[in-house]
């Protein structure tokens, strides 16, 4: 079968495309910007891309036509397609009749720690042997890739709440139908398509409607948002998250994490990732693991191997002993736990905070009036306001003169650049591009360091430091 997909280069829709490239169908794509990393992952693999979505697309004559939902009704394609009269199908739905029907499919839900969780899991169940195919929105370290279809009954699934397409505004993960779910979190975010939190509780409230009997729920039991979801009707067996009667895990004496189900130790980790979060994280992909047959210990040690996901406190670079991360967090409460987390790990040396607040969610200000809490634990903030239509130096004046805003990119970095002394970190957050801020920092940083050498750098550093 020859597909051609609409939307080619988000992550779910490039997975697709990946795990279809496999199943031995031909694909085709197109993408407004078709760009790295899912450009270079597609055509790596054979899979032509074209730039935009001209109608003269539909004579690629393809068996069906696969949408993604960054596709909306006035898309010369899409108006050209149902013009036609031509086949066509959402993504997920795709997803769910052609690979996931005869699968133990392991869902990943929830506002926080998705990728990351999904990541583990799939790695836990590769360690144990169980070859899982997966598709993730992330770059998993131990895989090197975001999707594969697998050699076996399993198949892992970062299941995002957001809409499935402009035709059918169900959550994504309503089509995978699980086995093991996992809810990991509950948050009110995603603003452009939902009205307030109980609107995404419904969602899940559909997603737990069709769990089987004989499936299993993991769920954060410190979630009172998740506990109403639940309350709402269930018919599934559910392992709780965080709480005396479920799984929890405690950091150690020796500084490992302890893992205990209902009271029962059950091994300790030791590994490198930070903070609570990945903790919880941790706990949900061993119980999910454990449902699938993978025995604690046995996950516990391929946790031990576990390298993390491209994006995650990824460090980009060290230079004149400034570390410098990449992370995905954009939500109030992500940057809040990321920032809590790198701090656990550098405890008193500095850390300069730097964001972009990218989401459709941020850039309509819903989370303006926690921008600044969410910040707190940064000894120095920059903000990137630019296309933002709200104004965040106001945002933010209650962390004084620790905050700074730029809405011009290199103005920003320059900050940055001579601000920074031998021994901070520097966390930049955003869930885009940023402008390839990492890499312009980096380089910026290396030339300050020159100019040190002659004497040359000093004055700027404490200029920026005065702003």
């Amino acid at each position: 079968m020859h597909i051609h997909i609409l939307g080619i280069c988000g992550t779910f829709m490039g997975g697709i495309a990946a795990i279809a490239r496999e199943a031995g169908h031909k694909v085709t794509g197109c993408d407004a910007g078709v760009y790295p990393p899912m450009s270079t992952q597609l055509n790596s693999q054979g899979i032509e891309l074209i730039e935009g979505f001209s109608p003269e697309q539909v004579r690629l004559n393809p068996d069906l036509f696969v949408i993604g939902n960054v596709v909306a009704r006035g898309n010369p394609l899409m108006e050209e397609i149902l013009n036609r009269n031509l086949p066509y199908v959402s993504g997920p739905q795709w997803l769910s009749e052609n690979v996931l029907r005869d699968k133990w499919v392991l869902a990943v839900a929830g506002t926080h720690g998705k990728t990351s969780t999904s990541s583990m899991l799939a790695w836990i169940l590769e360690y144990a042997g169980m070859e899982p195919g997966f598709l993730i929105g992330g770059i998993p370290g131990n895989f090197g890739l975001s999707a594969r279809l697998g050699f076996s009954d399993f198949f892992v699934i970062e299941a995002d709440e957001y809409d499935t397409a402009f035709f059918d505004k169900r959550s994504k993960f309503v089509h995978f139908r699980p086995r093991t779910a996992i809810l990991n979190n509950l948050e009110f975010d995603h603003a452009d398509i939902f009205a307030d939190l109980a609107a995404i509780e419904q969602q899940f409230h559909y997603l737990v409607r069709i769990i089987p009997g004989n499936g299993l729920i993991i769920s954060n039991g410190q979630e009172e948002s998740l506990e109403r979801v639940l309350t709402r009707g269930c018919w599934t067996p559910v392992e709780r998250l965080g709480v005396a009667n479920g799984w929890q895990a405690s950091v150690l004496a020796d500084g490992q994490t302890g893992i205990s189900f209902r009271g029962d130790s059950q091994a300790a980790l030791d590994w490198e990732l930070l903070g609570k979060h990945n903790r919880m994280n941790a706990l949900a992909a061993l119980a999910a693991a454990r449902h699938a047959g993978v025995p604690v210990t046995t996950a516990v040690a391929a946790l031990r191997q576990f390298k993390n996901v491209k994006r995650r406190m990824e460090v980009r670079g060290v230079v004149r002993d400034v570390t410098v991360y990449d992370d995905f967090a954009h939500h109030p409460t992500a940057i809040r736990t990321t920032l809590d987390g790198l701090r656990e790990k550098v405890k008193s040396a500095r850390i300069i905070a730097v964001l972009e607040p990218r989401s459709n969610t941020m850039k309509m200000g819903i989370w303006k009036d926690s921008l600044a809490s969410s910040l707190a634990g940064a000894d120095i903030v920059f903000c990137y306001t630019a296309n933002l239509g709200w104004d965040v130096k106001e945002a933010v004046v209650s962390l004084g003169s620790r905050a700074a805003t730029y809405d011009n990119l290199e103005s920003l970095i320059e900050a940055v650049a001579t601000t920074v002394q031998s021994g901070d970190h520097v966390l930049i957050m955003s869930n885009g591009g940023f402008g390839c801020i990492h890499e312009k920092l980096l380089g910026r940083m290396e030339a300050t360091g020159a100019m040190d050498t002659f004497g040359a750098a000093g004055t700027m550093g404490e200029a920026a430091a005065r702003r």
